[in-house]
């Protein structure tokens, strides 16, 4: 028998009987057994999923100003996020109420501070042709003014065509009454709309935008709040025919008007609670399954952890990336299409940032990347998610996904800054391939890395440097055994 510990299959086979044997013997209470089931049970993950917000100003900062010279830096860390499919980039925010498009004789409105240009058009344009993108784009609804809406829409269209999947109707209209659109001169705030503004006078100006701008799908309502939702989804649905698509934007957490002892102040462990994933998930669902049954699609496509730009410490940690990973599955698991994750130029929670000196691009990428990443790779298009058994609730998070080649992957994610995770899986096949996702510690805001590689300070490519670092795990009958470290997440590729 000497002769079997010169062969690591073997050996790992061994080690397995032997903690197979002794979890028979004393279930150990660290220990989780996760058993994977062959029915999937979710709807199929359209190409497009995952994709990126940002504003109408930040375009520039992304791309440079030169249509012929786009930043490829940033091109690259878009296509890693959709491998062979087209992206789906939402551009609007808060700066799809405070842009216009200038018009001959007018002067700009008060609460406008960005003209969009021919060269916002070009570089624009460019992108998404780089990209072969799907855009959804923002047309000011603050502004009450139809005329000027259409007049924005119709540049807009002539200069992205077809790129356009819809135009979005607004920002956040149901805060139109509670938060200031700008301020004067002598700094008093002003307000879009009354504080009696509600979801029948939304639905009114809406309607008149639509029926003023040329015939393209439109999207909305782009709430924030959860109120508004679910006292007029329903009406707004019923009133709008013209719709084509349902969008919505959720932070789980606020770095502003925010008391301490609310589960929505962010801290690490708020951001890493059910809270911010589970319930934020489940918060969405019956606005989901109202589209559906309307035959729309419903997106969030405004997205990230921390509203109010972020918070420092939180935003930009590596459980920020942990946080991402797990609610991508959970949306994935409540029905939603698709989700756009924002990034701010400047903020807590950008994904990166980047400098251009001579045409000569860099790029830092921050840790909530490296989360979108791996679900990239653990959920192609195609994916359905299988079902999951044996996790009892707590820091351990396990999602598995079925690709339409047939390969199963399983997500791992231990969310315990301290205690690491001993587990006996249950799924199919002989061997797995096992990727982590790592850093120094869950507050970490950098050393992070995915199969063991990092993409350089002041990256010029966009792509991680290789060779991948992976391990092989052996299974005996349908059970493999691993060690999940504390704060970190791990995929099998089963073979």
């Amino acid at each position: 028998m000497p002769g079997v510990w010169r062969h690591p299959r073997l050996l790992a086979l061994a080690w397995a009987c032997l903690l197979l044997l002794a979890g028979a013997a004393r279930a150990e209470a660290s220990s989780v057994y996760p058993v994977v089931g062959s029915a999937p049970t979710s709807a199929t993950i359209q190409p497009g999923f995952l994709g990126l917000s940002m504003e109408f100003y930040a375009v520039h900062k992304y791309t440079g100003s030169d249509p012929d010279a786009i930043n490829p830096v940033l091109i690259q860390l878009i296509k890693n996020l959709n491998p062979g499919q087209a992206p789906v980039l939402r551009i609007g925010g808060d700066s799809t109420d405070q842009s216009w498009w200038p018009v001959p004789g007018v002067l700009p409105p008060r609460g406008i501070d960005y003209p969009l240009t021919e060269g916002w058009i070009r570089t624009t344009a460019a992108l998404t042709n780089a990209l072969g993108a799907r855009l959804i784009v923002g047309i000011n609804m603050q502004l009450d003014r139809p005329a000027l809406a259409a007049v924005e829409a119709r540049a807009l269209l002539a200069g992205l065509g077809s790129s356009i999947e819809a135009f979005e109707i607004g920002n956040e209209g149901d805060l139109y009454g509670a938060l200031p659109w700008y301020l004067t001169a002598s700094g008093k705030e002003r307000f879009g709309r009354p504080p009696s503004y509600n979801v029948s006078d939304f639905i009114q100006e809406f309607s008149n935008i639509r029926h003023a701008i040329p015939p393209v799908p439109v999207a909305g309502p782009a709430f924030a709040d959860l109120g508004w939702m679910t006292g007029g989804l329903s009406q707004f649905l019923s009133s709008e025919p013209g719709l084509g698509l349902v969008t919505f934007h959720r932070y789980p957490l606020r770095g502003c008007n925010v008391t301490q002892t609310s589960p929505a102040y962010p801290t690490i462990a708020n951001l890493l609670s059910d809270y911010a994933q589970v319930d934020l998930a489940q918060s969405v669902a019956p606005f989901v399954a109202m589209a559906h049954a309307q035959g729309l699609k419903f997106r969030l496509d405004e997205m990230n952890s921390v509203a109010c730009a972020g918070t420092s410490g939180v935003s930009d940690t590596f459980a920020s990336a942990l946080w991402m990973l797990d609610t991508l599955f959970e949306m994935v698991n409540v029905g939603v299409d698709g989700v756009n994750i924002h990034t701010l130029p400047g903020s807590h929670y950008q994904l990166f940032s980047f400098t251009n000196s001579a045409n000569s691009w860099q790029g830092d990428v921050y840790p909530e990347y490296y989360g979108m990443l791996m679900f990239a790779q653990a959920a192609p298009p195609g994916s359905r998610l299988l079902p999951i058994s044996g996790v009892p609730d707590g820091p351990l998070k396990v999602w598995a996904t079925l690709a339409p080649d047939g390969t199963e992957r399983i997500v791992l994610i231990n969310e315990d800054p301290a205690n690491a995770q001993s587990i006996v899986l249950q799924a199919p096949g002989s061997s797995a391939t096992a990727e982590q996702l790592t850093a120094p510690t869950e507050d970490a805001t950098s050393g992070v890395t995915l199969g063991g590689q990092a993409f350089a300070d002041g990256t010029a490519t966009g792509t991680l440097p290789g060779p991948e670092q992976t391990s092989t795990l052996y299974s005996l009958l349908g059970l493999y055994s691993l060690t999940v470290p504390p704060g970190t997440a791990t995929m099998l590729t089963l073979n």
